[in-house]
């Protein structure tokens, strides 16, 4: 069976380059800033995408799935005037080599509630197909049969804020790897907020923060970075006492699948 979900990813979801297999090993501390966190490899997460306004400002996070389809928060809000952007680490350097990308589509969960915040999920369907490198191919995305369970440890990424205080974002992509809570575990901090299309992660030190929205949590599964989560909501402080929460993924697969079969 295991095998049979390689084959699959490879061929929905990565082409030559696979999906969740870096060409430029992540390298984690502890594996075990985004809160607490550490500066990534530069290219070690290459499914990475900063979603941008037409002024070059950051404001959410995103993962790229195949050739031509990006995957993100709905909470983002994000339209076909903004820019996805692959292939970077540093949004202060002049000198990488960037792919970007304008949006074709944008298809937002159509059960998605900006009060109870289910459902965060919006597909992007690029214009033009990404050019997959060492720097840019996909993660896999979890089947909705998918076992992901509570002290599994995972890792989120992305550009938000190291410091809920802090004035600006920082300029490099922050990692920071964080166990999975179970949905019981998780309502001890948050009651009945937590559904079952979320996930929780962290509560151990470490947390995702503002401008990681949209971002990944991946976790290993037979080798191979798969995406479980969608950086969603949690703690207005960023408080790294208190889970974050993401859109999870086994239960919006089915969704997804049906969109880019349609598209």
């Amino acid at each position: 069976m295991a095998f049979l979900w390689f084959l699959s990813c490879v061929a929905l979801f990565g082409a030559s380059y696979g999906c969740g297999v870096p060409a430029i090993k992540p390298v984690l501390s502890g594996y075990a800033r985004i809160v607490n966190g550490e500066e990534a490899i530069p290219g070690s997460w290459p499914w990475q995408v900063s979603l941008q306004d037409s002024t070059g400002f950051h404001f959410c996070g995103g993962s790229l799935i195949n050739e031509n389809w990006v995957v993100t928060a709905a909470h983002c809000s994000v339209r076909t005037s903004h820019r996805v952007i692959l292939g970077e680490f540093d949004h202060a350097s002049p000198s990488e080599d960037l792919q970007v990308m304008t949006i074709a589509k944008v298809f937002k969960h159509p059960q998605f509630s900006i009060f109870t915040i289910k459902n965060d999920i919006t597909l992007l369907k690029l214009a033009s197909p990404a050019k997959l490198s060492p720097r840019v191919s996909p993660v896999c995305l979890a089947d909705s049969t998918g076992n992901f369970s509570g002290g599994m440890r995972c890792v989120t990424t992305g550009w938000g804020l190291t410091d809920s205080s802090a004035s600006k974002t920082p300029e490099k992509l922050q990692q920071v790897a964080l166990p999975l809570l179970t949905n019981t575990e998780c309502k001890q901090y948050w009651g009945n907020k937590i559904a079952d299309v979320m996930i929780c992660a962290g509560a151990d030190g470490a947390s995702s923060c503002m401008g990681d929205s949209g971002g990944p949590l991946v976790c290993q599964e037979n080798g191979a970075w798969t995406l479980v989560g969608i950086v969603s909501w949690g703690s207005n402080t960023c408080s790294p006492a208190t889970p974050g929460v993401y859109a999870r993924v086994t239960e919006l697969r089915a969704w997804a699948d049906q969109i880019i079969a349609a598209n």
